[in-house]
């Protein structure tokens, strides 16, 4: 019976994540500009959410990869690209450069403290979550292995109802 319970407490927990909003906390952007987490939109299409730090190659791997295809991605379902720095001290002043370095187009947040981090219920990164054209979490993934980002633009095209 305890198993049973804590079995359905999980699910609750996991059924109900899958439906919140995000959480209100300010952020900065690469440049200093404050950007709310609770008003991220993307005009009805969906946003992909990656957690990322400058010294995790795994996540610098899925961004890469991921912007290899980005174009064709957005062409393709409007999806929007928004990685969040948990860097914290002096590896801030390593956001940037990296970021230029690759290339990336997406918007690059700062979340030093971890604020946004925690509130999202973040472990482990790299860490992904779709939000839909509703501002809704949809999907949620940690990890990355080699092609995982085929699996993250499938949910993506699921999401945008892209067959």
């Amino acid at each position: 019976m305890k198993r049973f319970l804590l079995a359905a407490l999980l699910f609750a927990g996991f059924a109900c994540a899958s439906f919140a909003q995000l959480p209100a906390i300010q952020l900065k952007d690469i440049n200093g500009k404050a950007v709310r987490t609770d008003t991220l939109s993307n005009g009805g299409k969906p946003i992909v959410i990656s957690f990322f730090a400058t010294w995790c190659k795994p996540c610098n791997r899925e961004l890469k990869a991921i912007q290899e295809v980005y174009e064709d991605w957005q062409q393709e379902t409007g999806v929007r690209i928004i990685a969040i720095s948990i860097d914290e001290g002096q590896n801030i002043q390593k956001v940037k450069p990296l970021v230029d370095g690759y290339g990336w187009e997406y918007q690059i947040l700062l979340d030093p403290n971890s604020d946004f981090r925690r509130a999202m219920g973040v472990n482990l990164i790299p860490h992904s979550f779709i939000i839909d054209g509703n501002g809704k979490v949809a999907y949620s993934h940690s990890g990355y292995t080699e092609g995982a980002e085929a699996e993250l633009y499938e949910k993506v095209k699921e999401i945008a109802g892209v067959k």
